[in-house]
């Protein structure tokens, strides 16, 4: 192999490297503070990397704010008591997230209620 390929390939694995590291960074979200959501599930996506959650929620002046919901990777929120027919659209929910420092309606999960009573919560932010 010569330098310029070995250049080009260098250069490839370190953006790699990076785009892997920012993806699972998580000073977009503000842990001190944890925000509470009383909605309706729009969306439940079980998917890898991350599942989400899309939820409608009533806000104060009368309307419905969509917020959006990372979880962790199906595989760890399975370990925890998730399955990928837990959340129906439709669903009401209380969900627990830390918010996006952004000020924009996000959040990673912290914890939920299901309409049953069910809580789950923990090591979902894999």
């Amino acid at each position: 192999m010569n330098r310029s390929t070995m250049a080009c390939i260098s250069i490839a694995i370190a953006a790699l490297t990076v785009s892997l590291s920012a993806h699972h960074s998580p000073v977009m979200f503000d842990r001190s503070v944890r925000k509470t959501l009383v909605g309706t599930v729009v969306e439940f996506a079980w998917m890898n990397p991350h599942a989400s959650i899309q939820l409608d929620v009533p806000n104060e002046s009368g309307g419905i704010d969509r917020w959006g919901v990372e979880l962790g990777s199906p595989n760890s929120m399975v370990r925890t008591g998730w399955r990928s027919s837990i959340l129906k659209p439709g669903d009401k929910v209380t969900v627990v997230v830390n918010p996006l420092k952004s000020g924009e309606l996000g959040g990673i999960f912290v914890s939920i209620t299901l309409a049953d009573g069910r809580t789950l919560g923990g090591n979902a932010t894999n």
